[in-house]
């Protein structure tokens, strides 16, 4: 099952609810939803959305929303615990396996799982083992 996930651009949440770009381009100013940048598109104008509470709450009741088929599904929020700062590298890694396509993903686990977790450090040129 597909769940949308925590950051999107407007291109892939507009793919996925069947509406145009300029749909959730408005949504995202007359609903004041949180965005940033997207790094290293040209003209800086390309923008992540976040997809949270109140984000989930509006999707959940437009029509188009409810015209996708069951395979989209709002995500639950990820829980965060006020204690534990997530580092600037691992807020990295997770949204680079959030903008893996699941085939991508499948390799990667695939890979860990068959090598371990030290030599795909060693293979990144990270491990502080040696």
């Amino acid at each position: 099952m597909k769940n949308l996930r925590s950051k999107m651009t407007t291109e892939e949440l507009a793919e996925c609810l069947g509406v145009a770009k300029q749909t959730v381009n408005r949504w995202i100013r007359e609903q004041n939803w949180t965005t940033e940048k997207f790094p290293g598109v040209k003209g800086g104008r390309a923008r992540l959305i976040h997809i949270d509470s109140n984000v989930r709450t509006f999707l959940l009741n437009i029509p188009a929303f409810r015209k996708v088929p069951d395979v989209y599904q709002a995500e639950e929020p990820l829980a965060e615990y006020t204690h534990v700062m997530r580092s600037h590298a691992c807020r990295q890694i997770i949204s680079a396996l959030d903008n893996m396509s699941p085939t991508e993903q499948e390799k990667l686990w695939q890979f860990i799982s068959r090598e371990g977790i030290r030599n795909f450090l060693a293979r990144l040129g990270i491990d502080e083992s040696e």
